[in-house]
């Protein structure tokens, strides 16, 4: 988490501080139990398996999770989530770490101090798994004096 971050210092194409994230297979058990997300294809290889999958998947709603993560740590007390928006284009595995990653697209001139990020999840591989937009708000101390 950072408190450096000031509004005035940003810009379309601005990247903000990737996050890593390792998930297990014990760390989705311990999710379904948090979000009552049973779904087998989370936790048993042989429904997945059963399913056509080459292995058991990443709850799509942890890897936004993660995103919101990246967004908190980013924006420190420096600003709140306003509006976050995820669609999940491809699976992530267990045992494959995934990075979370975002970009300012728009940063307004005047007036409010809300500025929209592109963010995304991808593997290894660079492909993205889940996509979206979100928008934070900065608040009047975290702009410039």
């Amino acid at each position: 988490m950072t408190d450096t971050i000031r509004f005035d210092d940003l810009a379309v194409g601005t990247e903000i501080p990737s996050l890593v994230k390792n998930p297990t297979s014990r760390q989705l058990v311990m999710y379904a139990g948090a979000s009552g997300d049973y779904n087998p294809i989370h936790y048993d290889r042989d429904a997945a398996a059963a399913r056509g999958l080459p292995d058991i998947v990443v709850h799509g709603q942890l890897v936004s999770a993660c995103l919101m993560q990246l967004l908190s740590d980013w924006l420190g007390d420096a600003g709140s989530i306003k509006r976050f928006s995820v669609s999940y284009k491809a699976m992530t595995f267990p045992g494959e770490p995934f990075t979370c990653r975002g970009t300012v697209t728009k940063v307004p001139d005047t007036g409010d101090k809300l500025v929209t990020l592109s963010i995304w999840a991808e593997n290894p591989r660079g492909e993205k798994t889940v996509s979206g937009t979100a928008v934070v708000e900065f608040f009047p101390s975290a702009t410039a004096a």
